[in-house]
């Protein structure tokens, strides 16, 4: 059996001010050429589906081009809603879409079935969780103490009673402890949305949504065949701290695991990534105005057709450097200076360490300032509450 394993399309979404649709519709493309080739056997998306929860009229039909054409090659597609997702629209009409081999987990409501995959004399139980906080489970176990995103997550996979001599898969969207993050994603406050790995034990592999760098949480590299739970990364480039990213498609493959016993239904798995190769790249060029401007400092073929990060050197700021630059480079993103005024201003931000800080430690020392005491633990945790619920947008 052969899955792929996809997340983070993030599709409407705008970069820069540049929208992203037409970079989102190729690499589509890619991904079903990459799909006609490798003949899987189901797709999994560990949510972001869309960049916002209610998504532009461009962004809904390019997913219903891309399901249309997984569904017409007769695949079992896994669909999972992410952070900037919602999920009760995404997962309109699912239950009508289930017949054609679309499943899209429901928001959720304290309890997760499983799909069964069978195929190439293998099967396995796919579980679909989509992103959760700690407010979306306490509400459906009021006996249980849920503080944390690992205890929301801990509890809703207890709650799966996953059989152990199966091969179990589970498709979530989270922040796993350790992972290497990106400036395109959302920065929870302070670390506040870290889960645990160990939450994850009783799963053969993890199909991870939510970091846009391709990774593995554990050990191993990016290719390690071993890999369990995975990360598989945006399939574009989303900000400039990407542009050294090798985006890729995640292939697992199951088989039958020599370790196991007749009857025990448990498979092998192995990971492996297809490269996928965007319709612009991402470049990033530093130096003075008269030197990017130079022919021979650029490479006009190469970068013609290439999202641009500039970073000029010049004392003074250029008049109208941006539109200037754009005859040279049409598709500049980005453009900033990098002198003694930019690395002062950055000196003066950065002067009392705050930018280590999370606003909760900023407001607790603010509060020690004003008040000539530290906050009870009964204010810090009212405040670490209201701070999750602001950042959050529930009130």
């Amino acid at each position: 059996m052969k899955l792929l394993h996809l997340s983070d399309l993030h599709l409407g979404k705008r970069v820069n001010e540049f929208s992203m649709i037409e970079d989102q519709e190729y690499i589509l493309k890619e991904i079903l050429r990459i799909v006609d080739d490798e003949k899987p056997d189901g797709v999994m998306i560990a949510g972001d589906v869309y960049d916002r929860s209610v998504p532009s009229a461009e962004a809904v039909g390019l997913l219903d081009d891309f399901l249309v054409s997984l569904a017409s090659r007769g695949l079992e597609v896994f669909i999972v809603s992410g952070n900037h997702d919602s999920a009760e629209r995404l997962a309109f009409g699912g239950r009508l879409m289930e017949k054609g081999g679309i499943h899209i987990a429901p928001a959720y409501s304290g309890h997760v079935e499983s799909q069964t995959i069978c195929a190439g004399g293998v099967e396995a139980d796919i579980y679909m969780l989509p992103f959760i906080k700690p407010q979306s489970v306490r509400r459906f176990f009021p006996d249980e103490e849920v503080e944390t995103y690992t205890d929301a997550v801990r509890l809703a996979v207890s709650e799966m009673k996953i059989d152990p001599e199966r091969t179990n898969i589970l498709i979530a969207h989270q922040f796993v402890t350790g992972a290497s993050r990106s400036e395109s994603e959302e920065i929870s406050v302070g670390g506040a949305d870290n889960v645990d790995a160990s939450v994850f034990e009783g799963f053969d592999y993890v199909a991870l949504g939510h970091i846009h760098g391709p990774q593995n949480i554990g050990s191993g590299s990016s290719d390690d065949g071993a890999a369990r739970i995975r990360y598989c990364g945006t399939p574009l480039k989303y900000s400039f701290s990407e542009a050294g990213h090798e985006k890729s498609v995640t292939v697992v493959e199951l088989g039958a695991s020599e370790g196991a016993g007749a009857g025990s239904g448990k498979c092998g798995i192995t990971v492996r990534t297809v490269p996928l190769t965007p319709k612009r790249d991402m470049a990033e060029l530093k130096g003075a105005y008269d030197e990017v401007t130079r022919r021979s400092f650029y490479e006009p073929d190469a970068l013609n057709d290439k999202y641009v990060h500039i970073t000029l050197t010049d004392e003074d700021d250029i008049p109208d450097a941006a539109a200037k630059l754009r005859t040279i480079y049409p598709y500049l993103m980005k453009l900033d200076y990098d002198n003694a005024r930019t690395r002062h201003i950055s000196e003066i931000d950065g002067a009392d360490g705050a930018d280590d800080k999370s606003p909760q430690e900023l407001f607790a020392g603010f509060f020690e300032e004003q008040n000539g005491r530290p906050m009870s633990e009964e204010q810090a945790a009212l405040v670490r509450e209201m701070i999750e619920e602001i950042w959050e947008g529930e009130i």
